[in-house]
């Protein structure tokens, strides 16, 4: 299985650049984890949501980075 991040901006189009892991991660945990980490680092390059997929289904997303207030 593969476990995997997409990222979008305010607007809902696609976020890609250096910055951002497109590498799959073993686990669902591995991946949660590792954006629980990360997501700060993401939404300072302009992804406002990610959805995470496992292999090509969508499991859930997407989900805002941006804080509730």
């Amino acid at each position: 299985m593969s476990w995997t991040w997409t990222y979008a901006d305010a607007a809902g189009a696609p976020v890609s650049g250096t910055t951002l892991v497109t590498s799959a991660f073993p686990t669902q945990s591995d991946a949660e984890s590792w954006l629980g980490e990360s997501w700060q680092d993401l939404a300072d390059a302009g992804v406002a949501a990610v959805t995470l997929h496992e292999n090509d289904s969508v499991v859930y997303g997407p989900m805002s980075l941006t804080p509730e207030s």
